[in-house]
């Protein structure tokens, strides 16, 4: 960054979720928090699934990218950017990137990532697991 005005801001959180609801007191409600996608068969389509980010204590103006990466770490199987303003260190900015109808195409761990700017800031895994059903009794 060459502004010397722009104080890069830290990640407070990241959640993959599949939905985010706003409310009337301005507040956020995750539903759905994802730590795995469990499957039967592939491909599977994932209807819709939200990233929620909030950035804080900093201060300019700012790119977020988010993107959910294959197995084979080269298959960016979503990725959305959005650009977000920090007024003051104390502010804080909150993203959500809604992606429907993902289809993941293999069993194994995917990949959350999520950049400021160009630089990666946080990864997480999001796996994809085979489930075998029971029999019936």
């Amino acid at each position: 960054m060459d502004d010397p005005n722009v104080i890069l801001p830290d990640l407070q959180g990241a959640v993959i979720c599949e939905d985010v609801r706003p409310e009337l007191s301005g507040s956020q409600t995750l539903v759905g928090v994802i730590n795995v996608i469990p499957a039967q068969q592939l491909p599977i389509t994932a209807v819709r699934l939200c990233i929620w980010t909030r950035w804080c204590s900093g201060a300019g103006r700012f790119r977020q990218k988010s993107r959910i990466v294959g197995v084979d770490e080269k298959q960016i199987i979503a990725q959305a950017e959005v650009d977000f303003v920090l007024q003051e260190m104390e502010g804080h900015a909150t993203n959500v990137h809604y992606f429907g109808g993902l289809q993941f195409q293999q069993f194994g761990l995917h990949h959350v990532e999520i950049y400021l700017g160009d630089e990666l800031r946080l990864r997480f895994p999001l796996p994809i697991v085979r489930v075998v059903p029971k029999p019936a009794q």
